[in-house]
């Protein structure tokens, strides 16, 4: 399995990393080092917090490469005026009568409480390609779905605004 990412998703993820191993890993060898010389490992919170704290980096550093090294690389270029990623999309759900607008992304940077939407998620996949006045049929893993109406569609770029998501 491998995550479609964008070469700018690729490039934050790359800055992060280098961030990690440059600055952050070096700050936190330190800490772990000045806690240990606090006396008894066994009861001293502050080490057993510094090696927490080291460890969740080195796990982020190993997930990020992970992810660079599996990803498929797409293109974040779309037909002008159908939906594609990036762009926001108001949508009215047919079903309660309800208007919202979403802005589509990468699952790497999706997070639905902000109105970023992952184009690989039911709503993302029904979307995508479609444009204004298309009515789509959002299908949900259980085998039920619902219609959404595409009302407007907003094009928008990759401006480096949107964070990549943690683990």
């Amino acid at each position: 399995m491998y995550d479609e990412l964008t070469k700018g998703d690729v490039q934050k993820m790359q800055e992060e990393i280098d961030y990690r191993i440059q600055v952050l890993r070096p700050q936190l060898i330190e800490d772990v080092q000045t806690a240990r010389a606090f006396g008894d490992l066994s009861e001293n919170f502050e080490y057993k917090c510094a090696k927490q704290e080291k460890n969740r980096n080195e796990s982020r550093i190993r997930y990020l490469q992970r992810m660079i090294k599996t990803a498929k690389i797409i293109d974040d270029s779309t037909q002008s005026d159908a939906a594609g990623l990036y762009d926001s999309v108001e949508i009215l759900m047919e079903q309660t009568g309800k208007r919202r607008t979403i802005r589509l992304v990468t699952t790497l940077r999706q997070n639905a409480l902000e109105g970023l939407i992952s184009k690989e998620s039911p709503v993302g996949r029904a979307v995508m390609g479609h444009r204004t006045g298309d009515r789509v049929y959002v299908e949900l893993e259980s085998g039920k779905g619902y219609w959404l109406q595409i009302l407007s569609v907003e094009k928008g770029q990759d401006d480096g605004s949107i964070p990549i998501g943690s683990f």
